[in-house]
C-alpha cells in the first residue's frame, strides 16, 4: 500500500470514529499508535511515550492552568458582574449602549480566560436577561453575546493558540501579541454594527429610561472604580511581561495569584468558589495537555510517511494553484468542518499537513495562527453544529428559540469574515505587535 492511501485511510479512520462519538484524542491518539506499530512494528510504541516526553518539556504550557485558574476565579466569585454594572451606567444613555458595553465586557472576561465558554456563561447569565428586560432585540442581543463570547480564542490569553503554538512550535508569546490587534479590531468592527444599526432603529436597541440615568456622580465613580478591578488585574498580570520584566509563565502565575486576592479582598472567595475553580481548571487543563499529546503524534506519522510533501505536490503539480489560492483552501475547509467540529478537533486533525505545509508555501505561521483562530470564530457560529450556538441554547430562555440564534449570528458572521480577509490581505495587522515588542 502507497503512502498517500495509508495517509487517507488514517484519516479515514479517525473520522470515522468521531461520528460515532468517540473522544477527540482517544480517536487521534488510537489511530496514530495503531499506525506507528503497524508500520515500524514494536518499534513504532515508542511514539506515544516521546510525544509525551516531549509535552512535559514545554514549560509554555504551564500557563494553560494558570490563565484558566484566573478566568474561573473571576467568573465564579462574581467580580465580572461589576463590569457589566459599570457598562450599564456608562454607555446606558446612548442607542445600543448595553449592547456595546457587553462587547467590552467580552473582551476584558477573553483577556482573562482564553476560553470562549466564560464570556458565554457570563453574556448569558448577566447581560442577556438585563438587555431583554430593556426591550433590546432579542436577535441583536442574542447575536452579541454570541459574536463576543468568540473572541476567547483570539483575544490573549488564547487557550487555542497555545494548543497552535505547541502544534506549529510557534512562541506563544508572539502568537498572543498577534492576536491583540485583530482581536480589538473584530471587536471595534462589532461595536460599529451595533450603533449604526441603532442609530437607524433606535427600537432594536432603546436608551435607559431616565430614572436609571438619574444617578448621582460619586454612585457612578464607585461603580467605576468597582469595575476597573478586573482590568487592573489584567495590566498587573500583561504589562510585565510585555515591558520584559516577567516571563510568560511568570506572568500567567502572578494573573492567577492577583484574582484570587481580588476575590479575598472583595469577600467572594468561598471554599464552593475556590473548589469549582480548581475542579474545573483540573479538568479542562488535562482535556487539552491528551489532546495535544494525541497531535504530536499523529503528526510524529505523518512526517514519517511523508505526507505533507504529498499534499503539497497535488495542490502545486496536479492542480497547479498558487500559494494563496491553496491558502483559502485551506481555510474553506475549516469552515466546512466547523460546521460539525470543535476548534481543537479541527487543528488536531489537519494541522500535521497544514502547519507544514503553510510553512512550505512561505507564509508566516504566526500569521497563519491568527488566521486560525478567527477561522474558528466563523466555525463556532456556523450552523448546524456550531459550538457557540449549542452554549447558547442550554443557557438562554426560553423565550429564546434555537431559530431565533440561528438567525441572530449572520450580521455576526459576515463581519467576521471581512475581518479575516482583512487580517488575510494586511499581515501586518496581526505581525505588526509581535515584531515590535520581539525586535524581530
Amino acid at each position: 500500500m502507497s503512502y498517500d492511501m495509508i495517509a487517507i485511510l488514517m484519516f479515514s479512520t479517525m473520522m470515522l470514529m468521531m461520528i460515532t462519538g468517540q473522544r477527540v484524542f482517544g480517536a487521534i491518539g488510537f489511530v496514530a499508535v495503531l499506525a506507528s506499530v503497524t508500520l515500524w512494528g514494536v518499534g513504532g510504541s515508542d511514539l506515544g511515550f516521546s510525544a509525551a516526553m516531549k509535552l512535559m518539556k514545554w514549560y509554555p504550557l504551564l500557563t494553560l492552568p494558570m490563565f484558566i485558574f484566573m478566568g474561573y476565579i473571576l467568573s465564579e466569585s462574581r467580580l465580572a458582574d461589576d463590569l457589566y454594572k459599570m457598562f450599564h451606567v456608562w454607555f446606558g444613555s446612548m442607542p445600543g449602549g448595553l449592547a456595546i458595553g457587553t462587547i467590552g465586557l467580552m473582551v476584558i472576561i477573553s483577556a482573562m480566560n482564553g476560553l470562549s465558554v466564560a464570556g458565554m456563561a457570563i453574556g448569558a447569565t448577566i447581560a442577556l436577561p438585563e438587555l431583554l428586560k430593556r426591550n433590546y432585540d432579542k436577535l441583536m442581543v442574542t447575536g452579541v453575546i454570541q459574536a463576543g463570547s468568540s473572541l476567547g480564542i483570539l483575544v490573549p490569553p488564547s487557550v487555542v493558540l497555545v494548543l497552535y503554538a505547541m502544534i506549529a512550535r510557534q512562541p506563544v508569546g508572539q502568537l498572543w501579541l498577534a492576536g491583540v490587534v485583530p482581536g480589538l479590531m473584530m471587536a471595534a468592527m462589532f461595536i460599529a454594527y451595533i450603533y449604526i444599526r441603532c442609530r437607524i432603529n433606535p427600537a432594536l436597541g432603546p436608551v435607559l429610561s431616565a430614572d436609571e440615568l438619574d444617578m448621582p456622580l460619586a454612585e457612578k465613580l464607585a461603580l467605576l472604580r468597582a469595575g476597573i478591578l478586573p482590568l487592573m488585574i489584567f495590566a498587573v498580570m500583561m504589562v510585565p511581561f510585555i515591558s520584559g520584566y516577567t516571563s510568560l509563565v511568570e506572568s500567567s502565575v502572578v494573573g492567577a495569584l492577583a484574582a484570587f486576592l481580588a476575590a479575598v479582598v472583595k469577600g467572594r472567595m468561598t471554599r464552593a468558589v475556590f473548589e469549582t475553580a480548581t475542579r474545573q481548571t483540573l479538568a479542562i487543563s488535562c482535556m487539552f495537555m491528551w489532546i495535544i499529546l494525541a497531535a504530536l503524534a499523529f503528526g510524529a506519522v505523518f512526517d514519517g510517511l511523508g505526507a505533507v510533501r504529498s499534499v503539497e505536490g497535488f495542490f502545486v503539480d496536479r492542480l497547479g494553484l498558487g500559494p494563496w489560492e491553496i491558502l483559502i483552501l485551506m481555510q474553506l475547509s475549516y469552515l466546512i468542518m466547523g460546521t460539525f467540529l470543535d476548534d481543537t478537533a479541527m487543528l488536531v486533525i489537519v494541522a500535521p499537513l497544514y502547519v507544514p505545509l503553510v510553512k512550505m508555501l512561505g507564509f508566516d505561521l504566526v500569521w497563519y495562527g491568527v488566521l486560525y483562530t478567527i477561522t474558528c470564530q466563523i466555525a463556532y457560529m456556523t450552523p448546524p453544529f456550531g459550538y457557540n450556538l449549542f452554549l447558547m441554547r442550554a443557557m438562554a430562555p426560553d423565550e429564546v428559540s434555537l431559530n431565533d440564534i440561528y438567525r441572530s449570528i449572520i450580521p455576526f458572521v459576515g463581519v467576521m469574515v471581512l475581518a479575516l480577509v482583512l487580517v488575510m490581505a494586511f499581515p501586518q495587522l496581526s505581525l505588526w505587535l509581535p515584531n515590535h515588542v520581539y525586535g524581530n
